[in-house]
C-alpha cells in the first residue's frame, strides 16, 4: 500500500525532493539549456507519468534517467523498457550527479529554484483533468525536448485509440464504478470519469454524491449498484482494499445485478500514452457487460 500511495503522491507533484547543502557544493558541470543549445542532450524525468510520454518522444540517447516509479511492473505500463534505462529516486544529490540539461517534474517535485541557479532548465507539468490537457501535455513534451513531430504522432495514436474504444450508436450508457488502490472511487471532473463517458460508462460515484476521488461505503453499493464494478489486481499477499471489498460476503446478494472487471491500477495514474491502454481496458469490459446481459 505505502508504494501505491507513494506512487500517486509522485504523480500528484507531491514528493518534494531532499535539498541538501552538499548539493550546492558539487563539482559536476551542469551544462545549461540556452535557445542556441538546441535540444536538450541529457534529460532526467522524476515523474512517472512525465516518464511514459518521454519514452515515447525522445531519443533514447536524450535520456539521462526516468524516475524510479516506472520500473514496478505493478504500478507502471513501461517497466520492461524503463528497466533498461537508468532510474532516479529524485533527490537533488542524484539529480546533480546526472548532469541534466533539463529536468520534468509535477508540480512541488522539484527544486526548480535551484536547479535554476544551476544552469539547469525545468519543465514542470501539472497533473491532467481531461482528456483536452492530455493532449496538449504530449505536445508541450515533445516540443520541449525538440521533437514536436513525435508528439503529434503521439496524439494520433491515442485519438484513434479513442475512437475505436467508441461505444454503438445509441447505446445506453452502463453505469460503472472505479476503484482505486485503497478503496477510493474516482470522482466525478477527473480524467477517469471523462475517460468512462467517452467509452459508454456513466459513472456511478456520480449517483453516491461524490465530488472528489473517496471511499464508498459498501453499504451504498449495495443499496444502488453499479452496472459494472472495475477493481484492480491484488499483489500476491496483499489484496486491496477495493480488492477485499468487493469480495466481501455482503455484495453476494446483488452479485447477479453487478458484472466484475479488472481494471489495472497502473492505468489509473496518468494520461498521455497511457491512454490508449486504458480506452481499450474500458471498451472490454464495457463489451463483456454488454453480451454478459444479452
Amino acid at each position: 500500500m505505502t508504494k501505491t500511495l507513494d506512487r500517486r503522491a509522485a504523480v500528484s507533484g507531491g514528493l518534494t525532493l531532499a535539498l541538501a547543502t552538499a548539493a550546492c557544493g558539487s563539482a559536476h558541470p551542469v551544462a545549461p539549456v540556452g535557445s542556441a543549445a538546441g535540444p536538450p542532450r541529457r534529460i532526467v524525468s522524476v515523474n512517472p507519468c512525465l516518464d511514459v510520454i518521454l519514452l515515447e518522444v525522445a531519443d533514447r540517447s536524450q535520456i539521462a534517467a526516468l524516475s524510479h516509479y516506472s520500473s514496478d511492473a505493478y504500478n507502471s505500463t513501461i517497466a520492461a523498457q524503463a528497466r533498461q534505462l537508468p532510474s532516479t529516486r529524485g533527490t537533488i544529490e542524484e539529480i546533480i550527479n546526472l548532469t541534466p540539461d533539463l529536468v520534468l517534474s509535477g508540480p512541488g517535485q522539484a527544486r526548480v529554484d535551484l536547479l535554476e541557479r544551476l544552469g539547469v532548465r525545468s519543465g514542470v507539468f501539472p497533473v491532467p483533468e481531461t482528456v483536452a490537457d492530455s493532449l496538449k501535455q504530449v505536445r508541450e513534451v515533445a516540443t520541449l525536448i525538440g521533437h514536436p513531430d513525435r508528439g503529434e504522432a503521439v496524439v494520433a495514436r491515442i485519438e484513434a485509440a479513442l475512437q475505436a474504444a467508441d461505444p454503438s450508436p445509441g447505446a445506453k450508457p452502463l453505469s460503472a464504478l472505479v476503484f482505486m488502490p485503497g478503496g477510493f472511487a474516482s470522482a466525478p471532473g477527473t480524467l477517469m470519469d471523462e475517460m468512462l463517458t467517452r467509452t459508454g460508462f456513466r459513472n456511478a460515484a456520480t449517483d453516491y454524491g461524490l465530488r472528489q476521488s473517496m471511499s464508498v461505503p459498501l453499504e451504498r453499493i449495495i443499496a444502488d449498484p453499479p452496472d459494472v464494478l472495475l477493481s484492480g489486481e491484488a499483489t500476491a499477499g496483499a489484496p486491496s482494499r477495493a480488492e477485499r471489498l468487493v469480495r466481501h460476503p455482503a455484495l453476494a446478494s446483488v452479485s447477479e445485478r453487478i458484472r466484475r472487471a479488472t481494471f489495472p491500477e497502473r492505468l489509473l495514474f496518468c494520461g498521455g500514452p497511457v491512454l490508449i491502454q486504458t480506452a481499450a481496458a474500458l471498451a472490454r469490459a464495457r463489451d463483456a457487460a454488454e453480451t454478459s446481459s444479452a
